[in-house]
């Protein structure tokens, strides 16, 4: 005969009930006892955080969106709110200033989408005013105006904002303003009241509006929120990131949690701590990169390296050349863990670094793979996006993985090339310069364009380059140097002897690290200190026909 079971009585039911959250509680607690119960605890970064931020605040009380910028209203906004959640009370002088600041250009009204999108998770924006991203976008065609074939940023961010738009349950509720434990963000409106023209949107906008809260809990809704799931998971890398770069990080963190996944789950698990490994702590306090380069810099320092008269065979070269993270054939990417969406500029850069290093690599798989990889990537206009074609379908189907014969069609390279170089010609600049589309910037983009020119010839190239020539022996500076800050982005005028005078420039600012050797200091970008002097004076002295054998014999002993 079976075990006879009584069943549990209402008491048992309570006590077991009862010991299992006790149980819980105990596993929670603080080591000396207390308990932290909002979420992710901030406290232990909490310090560098807010000196971060008290160090990049401007003087009228601003932050902008990147060095040497004015202020910019989104970012200040979220500098505030990001303040209020540490806990600086909001009559400090900071925090004076930042109000002020806010409300005379306009208040929080100004604020871009993504800005909105925030503040109405915390219940503290209508999302009547949050311009409407319908989850059952996914599911429109890619021959239809709208839809997630456009471009890497906004592919990526519409399927994560159609998610978070379209919840009842993000943070607070659509529909109300003041959620009880976020931070009143009252004082940033101006006195005419919350609901004036700036929330003003299209009758498109309206309709959609009204339309996704029609449909809330339709099946379709839920379908393709279920899409848009499975196309965020699908991209996850291995490392727990997303494209390599923080947004769709964040905002792939955001849809997991709103959709009810564990923040133990080896996906939301890893997507934390992929963030993390962003995170810079340095004397200002800490804040979160953006995105990492370690292919960028790689290459580019194996440029520099060869054009300062480093053979190819040294091992550090060597070691430099077989580093590439498993990805689509022929393509490389920027960051460490970005498998989906390897770019145009990378994979040029790698080209150049493997002919750099060992020209016999011209006639290797990989090289062909990525040459033909950039033939595809071309828009019919002749220039190249970083990683789409024409942005009007995702790229990854679209790439021409041909042959490795085509590649020995020399008119098929010569066409691409006089096709690229037209583009150059129709978009340089009245007063001979380039705009540099990431770099620091026309000086940046026109040297980069100086480098292209240099494999072709013909007339139209030197009316090109006489003019630009003309232009950088203009903007250089008294000391003998070049740059620029990044606000010749959105106001471009502030943009033989002058060779020497900056060959000069770099010599002298060249300065001790402690360590073996010597480079250059450029605190706000990095990288660029590193290996582009060493690619100017490499090719400076090449020209120049100096002794480099006999001088760099020592280096790497």
């Amino acid at each position: 005969m079976g075990s006879h079971f009584e069943p549990e009585s209402h008491e048992e039911k309570i006590l077991r009930s009862l010991s299992s959250g006790a149980e819980y509680a105990f596993e929670k607690a603080e080591d000396d006892g207390h308990w932290y119960a909002l979420g992710l605890d901030l406290r232990p970064v909490a310090a560098a955080l807010k000196q971060e931020l008290f160090s990049d605040q401007h003087e009228d009380g601003s932050w902008g969106i990147g060095y040497g910028l004015p202020g910019e209203i989104s970012t200040t906004v979220e500098a505030y709110l990001e303040l209020r959640l540490l806990d600086v009370p909001s009559d400090t002088e900071v925090m004076r200033k930042a109000r002020k600041w806010i409300v005379g250009v306009g208040s929080i009204a100004k604020v871009r989408i993504f800005t909105r999108i925030f503040l109405a998770m915390f219940g503290l924006f209508p999302w009547s005013a949050v311009p409407q991203l319908p989850p059952e976008l996914i599911l429109m065609p890619p021959q239809t105006l709208v839809n997630l074939t456009t471009s890497l940023f906004s592919r990526f961010l519409m399927a994560c904002l159609q998610t978070t738009t379209s919840q009842t349950n993000c943070g607070a509720t659509q529909g109300t303003k003041i959620i009880p434990y976020a931070p009143s963000l009252f004082e940033l409106w101006r006195k005419e009241g919350i609901f004036s023209w700036e929330f003003g949107f299209t009758i498109a906008d309206t309709a959609l509006y009204y339309l996704s809260t029609a449909i809330q809990r339709s099946p379709t809704r839920k379908y393709a929120i279920k899409k848009c799931v499975e196309w965020v998971l699908e991209r996850q890398e291995k490392a727990g990131d997303w494209a390599g770069i923080i947004p769709p990080m964040m905002n792939g963190l955001i849809i997991l949690h709103l959709e009810g996944w564990s923040h133990d789950s080896d996906e939301f698990s890893g997507g934390l701590e992929a963030i993390d490994r962003f995170m810079w702590k340095h004397e200002k306090g800490m804040h979160l990169q953006a995105c990492v380069s370690p292919i960028w810099d790689t290459v580019l320092m194996t440029i520099g390296l060869r054009d300062a008269g480093i053979p190819g065979s040294d091992k550090c070269l060597q070691t430099a050349r077989i580093y590439r993270p498993k990805l689509t054939s022929g393509g490389w990417s920027f960051e460490y863990h970005n498998t989906w969406y390897p770019d145009v500029d990378d994979t040029a850069a790698v080209i150049i670094a493997f002919l750099k290093q060992d020209p016999e690599c011209a006639g290797s798989s990989q090289v062909h793979a990525a040459v033909e990889w950039v033939l595809g990537m071309q828009n019919a206009d002749g220039g190249w996006a970083a990683f789409d074609v024409n942005n009007n379908y995702l790229f990854m189907n679209k790439c021409p993985f041909s042959d490795l014969d085509a590649l020995c069609d020399p008119k098929r390279l010569i066409l691409a090339i006089h096709h690229g170089i037209n583009y150059l010609a129709s978009i340089q600049e009245s007063d001979g310069s380039w705009w540099g589309r990431w770099g620091v910037n026309y000086v940046y983009g026109t040297s980069n364009v100086f480098c292209t020119l240099a494999y072709s010839d013909g007339g139209r190239v030197e009316t090109m380059v006489n003019p630009a020539l003309q232009w950088l022996k203009k903007v250089q500076r008294a000391d003998g140097g070049w740059g620029e800050c990044l606000a010749t982005y959105k106001y471009p005028e502030l943009a033989d002897e002058s060779i020497k005078k900056g060959v000069a420039f770099l010599i002298e600012t060249q300065v001790d690290f402690g360590g073996k050797g010597f480079s250059w200091i450029e605190p706000n970008f990095t990288g660029t200190g590193f290996y582009f002097p060493l690619m100017a004076l490499g090719r400076y002295s090449k020209a120049m026909k100096f002794d480099r054998e006999s001088m760099l014999n020592g280096t790497k002993e």
